[in-house]
């Protein structure tokens, strides 16, 4: 609790350069995430600052640390209010009058249902006040195991989590509740966390770094892999040749695009490197496949799409047409359930949505509960794109993406992600982790461009151009990033 309300006290001064000139209100609820504030009030009244002190019930409810600091806290000088019943409201009007930036420390991770009762009201009446909001942990209200939302939870500018990210802030819809989020360190080891087993992950640098493959010094073109790309179609040429670029552009050792006679002429020219195929041709000596960027539709299509899940065991990476061919067949998740080899599907939410039969809204709902759902019906791993893209297995592990804006809202992005992620499964990477990290760096180098360019006029080329970029930063700079 010392070392969580040290975090945030660092926090606010670091994001609140002016906060010795401004008043600070800070509400406690009886719980830890009461007794934190009580360490931050505490801490501040060191620095020279005289917070407002609200306790949202009796002294006598306080237990355990939380009754520890408030003694703490008396000690140092501090004046506590308690405010008991609804009656006593009144009493938090003089503090808001003063437009103070509030701390919210009312509730932690330990609430399920929403607020109710007195601390219900105190939410309605910060949330209209006009008044920055910083919540402690989580946004009181939030529930850290669920992204429903039950009542009215507080509305955060900032929000200073403990240790780990919590559900909530990771995903939609509940994410708006918690504006921008950081995480305080409050020295539980990494191997701690991991000996607790969790099923969810935050893909920051430090993991991806982890899942970037090596070059050896005695490698050779063979070592990375051949990826062989069904991609592109008369008009469409375009997505062939993103998704043949990202491959090479990650580090692929051979790619070749499976396209038709007459975009074999087309694509003469267009980057060297890339080789082709006729799309009837059988793969011989291949490791990954990607399958669906700009292939279009119809019968022939569906066929295509059918026979390579059905016939060819290696891993394989769907998108776009792809997936739509799969969707319209109702054997479809079935095929991908049967499969020998391993698949990644990476969906948009209404490709998901017509995978499951399902409406949009539901898979935006809870973006988590739909790419689990998908990943057990079809057997692969999912990525489900979009706002903190979410990857999950059919075992139910789950990764929530750091990267990324939404300047990538943009046409062919998503081809560019089947040649980076296609990259790392013919290098050998295991489907999980060929997910996450492309999706890391896809992100990444969506954030770079869109530092060139803008969001507004950011296109799929700029991740090309800026992919060298991202994977030599995660390589050999990310620590002093």
């Amino acid at each position: 609790m010392e070392a969580a309300g040290r975090g945030v006290v660092d926090g606010l001064w670091q994001d609140y350069p002016d906060l010795d000139s401004r008043p600070v209100l800070i509400l406690c609820g009886k719980g830890n995430n009461g007794g934190d504030g009580l360490v931050v009030a505490r801490l501040l009244k060191r620095a020279g600052l005289t917070p407002g002190v609200i306790l949202l019930a009796d002294r006598s409810e306080l237990k355990g640390d939380a009754a520890t600091n408030f003694e703490a806290a008396a000690r140092s000088g501090l004046q506590v209010v308690s405010i008991t019943d609804n009656a006593a409201l009144n009493g938090l009007t003089p503090f808001l009058e003063a437009n103070p930036l509030i701390l919210d420390c009312m509730l932690g991770t330990g609430i399920k249902g929403g607020v109710r009762g007195l601390l219900a009201e105190v939410v309605g009446t910060i949330n209209g006040s006009g008044c920055e909001i910083v919540s402690v942990d989580l946004p009181s209200g939030l529930d850290a195991d669920s992204l429903e939302v039950a009542g009215e939870p507080v509305r955060a500018s900032r929000t200073y989590t403990i240790c780990r990210p919590k559900l909530p802030l990771v995903s939609a819809p509940t994410d708006t509740f918690a504006g921008e989020w950081s995480v305080i360190d409050i020295g539980i080891p990494d191997e701690s966390v991991a000996q607790a087993g969790p099923d969810m992950e935050w893909v920051g640098a430090t993991i991806a770094a982890g899942l970037l493959p090596p070059r050896p010094a005695d490698s050779h073109k063979g070592t990375y892999g051949h990826l062989l790309a069904y991609a592109g179609s008369p008009g469409k040429t375009g997505a062939a040749v993103l998704v043949g670029r990202a491959a090479l552009r990650t580090g692929v050792g051979l790619c070749t695009l499976a396209v038709s006679e007459s975009m074999r002429a087309e694509l003469t020219g267009e980057q060297p490197e890339l080789m082709t195929a006729g799309r009837t041709e059988p793969a011989d000596g291949q490791d990954a496949l990607a399958v669906g960027p700009g292939l279009g539709s119809g019968d022939a299509v569906r066929e295509l799409v059918a026979g390579l899940v059905e016939t060819c065991d290696l891993p394989m990476v769907i998108d776009a047409d792809g997936l739509n061919a799969l969707a319209a067949s109702k054997e479809g998740l079935e095929i991908l359930r049967s499969r020998k080899g391993a698949t990644i599907l990476t969906p948009h939410p209404k490709e998901a949505a017509r995978l499951l039969e399902q409406e949009v809204g539901r898979i935006q709902e809870d973006r988590l509960a739909a790419a689990r759902l998908l990943a057990v019906k079809s057997g692969s791993v999912v990525v489900l794109k979009g706002h903190r893209t979410v990857s999950a297995m059919p075992d139910g592990r789950a990764a929530f993406n750091s990267t990324g804006n939404p300047g990538m809202a943009t046409a062919g992005t998503g081809d560019v992600l089947s040649g980076i992620i296609g990259a790392f499964l013919a290098g050998g990477c295991a489907p999980f982790d060929a997910a996450r990290l492309g999706v890391f760096l896809h992100g990444l180098a969506g954030d770079l461009a869109a530092c060139e360019t803008g969001m507004d006029s950011l296109i799929a080329s700029d991740l090309l151009e800026q992919l060298p970029g991202a994977i030599q930063w995660l390589r050999t700079g990310w620590e002093k990033g």
